[in-house]
């Protein structure tokens, strides 16, 4: 392949195509060297390696009875080494998807997973009476927040999301963080809202979700450790208490323009009074 190109380069010969072929080839062995790297499959190159030297050598010496033992070794090279690294080759074709070519078109499909175990850790929360503040970032980064907080950076889980809040762990006081599909933080603290207008039955985990709302277009799902109610907050706004149904339709438009979702809000907070709520 070296030769294949210097000669392209030497000839004038060189066209995109080439080029393009040559980089896919570059991106495949690199793909596979870490592949490779820190696992067991780097002995077994390496023991490979010297069967190969073997190999050479007995044809050079004459050792033929070695050499045709070795002979009919490499002429199954291709079926031994599938067999040797199955579990490579299956994680490799497994991490294909992952590359962001590949997720630009799976991003909905995990988005909505998401939102699924987002919304069944939430409410398996309000059931249990557990408190907790889950952030949605969007437009407006929270870097300083996540900087202050636990680095987590885990695909969101509703086990993960249960194993952070649990009043014994230690990383259950604070909110966590989440940009996309991703736990980026935990344990991060928020500025609590200095609006007068609120109720006083707003805690201080509200008024914290209330906080980061006015100060980002954030979406802050809070729920209530004492009532076991959910509530939504942005821009300033919060509504209380939310159903796993509005929830959904709630985060479902997170993506959508900010008028979107605001005016889901409006329509659930209006319903809420006219239900004496």
């Amino acid at each position: 392949m070296i030769g294949r190109f210097i000669e392209f380069l030497t000839s004038g010969g060189v066209t995109f195509i080439d080029i393009i072929d040559v980089l896919i080839v570059t991106t495949l062995i690199y793909a596979l060297l870490n592949l490779v790297k820190g696992t067991r499959a780097v002995q077994i190159i390496s023991g490979l390696t010297v069967f190969l030297a073997i190999f050479f050598l007995s044809d050079i010496l004459e050792l033929r009875t070695l050499n045709w033992l070795l002979r009919y070794f490499f002429a199954s090279a291709g079926l031994i080494l599938i067999i040797i690294f199955q579990p490579e080759i299956r994680s490799f074709f497994s991490n294909i998807t992952r590359n962001p070519i590949f997720r630009f078109f799976s991003k909905q499909s995990n988005i909505m997973e998401t939102i699924d175990d987002l919304i069944y850790a939430v409410n398996t929360m309000a059931e249990k009476r557990i408190g907790g503040i889950v952030v949605l970032e969007r437009k407006v980064g929270l870097r300083n927040y996540i900087e202050a907080g636990i680095r987590v950076d885990a695909n969101l889980s509703y086990d993960l999301l249960l194993t952070i809040f649990n009043p014994h762990s230690p990383m259950h006081d604070g909110a966590i963080i989440v940009r996309g599909d991703r736990i980026i933080a935990a344990s991060c603290y928020l500025p609590l809202t200095v609006n007068p207008r609120l109720s006083r039955e707003l805690g201080t985990r509200h008024r914290a979700a209330i906080g980061i709302s006015e100060e980002t277009d954030a979406i802050v799902i809070i729920v209530s450790e004492e009532r076991g109610e959910i509530s939504v907050a942005q821009h300033g706004s919060i509504t209380k208490p939310l159903i796993a149904k509005n929830l959904q339709k709630i985060l479902t438009l997170q993506d959508d323009p900010e008028e979107n979702v605001e005016e889901v809000i409006k329509r659930y907070k209006r319903s809420f009074k006219k239900a004496g709520r």
